[in-house]
C-alpha cells in the first residue's frame, strides 16, 4: 500500500476513533446513518459508492473523495468506468471540479499501483 494510501487511511481510523469514542449520540447516530446508507438495499454498494464519489467531487470534499476511490476500487471499479464517474462529476459542478478531479486520478493511480 501506497504512504500516501496508508497515511490517509490510518489517520481516518485514528480521528474516528476519537471521534466515536467521546459517546455523542447525534455524532455517533450520524457516523451509523452513513454506514448503513452504503450498504447493499435496492441499489448495490457499487453503485452507491460511485454515487457517493460524484456527490464528494462535486462537494469539493478531498477527504470525501480519497475515502470512496477506495471503496470504488474494493468494489473492482475499473479505470475506464472510474473516468466516466469523473466526467459525471464534471459536468455536475462544473469546470471547479477539474482540481479535484486531478487528485482524485492521482490517488486512483496509487490504488491501482499498490
Amino acid at each position: 500500500m501506497s504512504n500516501t494510501i496508508q497515511e490517509f487511511n490510518d489517520y481516518r481510523g485514528k480521528m474516528n476513533e476519537v471521534i466515536l469514542g467521546k459517546q455523542n449520540k447525534v455524532i455517533n447516530r450520524l457516523f451509523n446513518l452513513d454506514t448503513n446508507t452504503y450498504a447493499e438495499g435496492a441499489l448495490s454498494t457499487k453503485t452507491k459508492e460511485m454515487l457517493g464519489l460524484v456527490a464528494s467531487m462535486v462537494l469539493r470534499c478531498d477527504d470525501c473523495i480519497k475515502y470512496h476511490l477506495g471503496k470504488c476500487h474494493e468494489q473492482g471499479i475499473n479505470t475506464e468506468e472510474m473516468y466516466e464517474i469523473f466526467a459525471v462529476a464534471n459536468i455536475v459542478g462544473g469546470t471547479i471540479v477539474i482540481p479535484h478531479t486531478r487528485r482524485a486520478a492521482e490517488y486512483w493511480e496509487e490504488l491501482n499501483n499498490q
